[in-house]
């Protein structure tokens, strides 16, 4: 999923094979003007965490079985369903460093999380709830690793 924001900072994913490090510009980027002087009621500022969409059902899965099902917020998905999005606390991006996975800062700018998918060809696997409004870091990173394990677990099966 190539869903990126106008902020100027750089994230970086790494895979088993590759590390790739893209700028951060895009569709995403948040409003300025005069309409961008506050968030519409009930939506706040998130970072994004994109992984690959077999680990990131993978996770959902996880997170939505789990104790605390309100750990999974938001999650996005792009046209053919390559990568998933999990929308995440603003700051997150500070401190992500999971392989395979990439999170874009906002910067504090703040992109909103908006009722209809934020790109063109995206859309939304779990939409914006009144009950959870992002996807919690702590949680994600533990369901990301039980994904990434569980995969190859069955990968190695084969």
């Amino acid at each position: 999923m190539h869903l990126d924001m106008a902020t100027g900072s750089r994230t970086t994913a790494t895979t088993a094979a590759t590390t790739a490090t893209t700028a951060t510009t895009g569709p995403m980027a948040p409003a300025e003007g005069p309409a961008a002087a506050g968030p519409p009621p009930g939506a706040e500022p998130c970072d994004l965490v994109t992984v690959p969409a077999r680990q990131g059902l993978e996770a959902v899965d996880i997170l939505r079985r789990g104790a605390d099902q309100e750990a999974v917020g938001p999650v996005l998905h792009d046209g053919p369903c390559a990568t998933l999005g999990f929308l995440v606390p603003p700051g997150t991006a500070e401190a992500w460093d999971v392989p395979g996975s990439a999170c874009t800062r906002t910067d504090g700018r703040g992109l909103r999380i908006p009722a209809e998918p934020p790109v063109s060809g995206s859309g939304w696997l779990l939409p914006p709830g009144d009950e959870t409004s992002v996807t919690d870091p702590a949680a994600l990173r533990a369901a990301l690793d039980q994904a990434a394990r569980l995969i190859e677990a069955a990968d190695n099966c084969r």
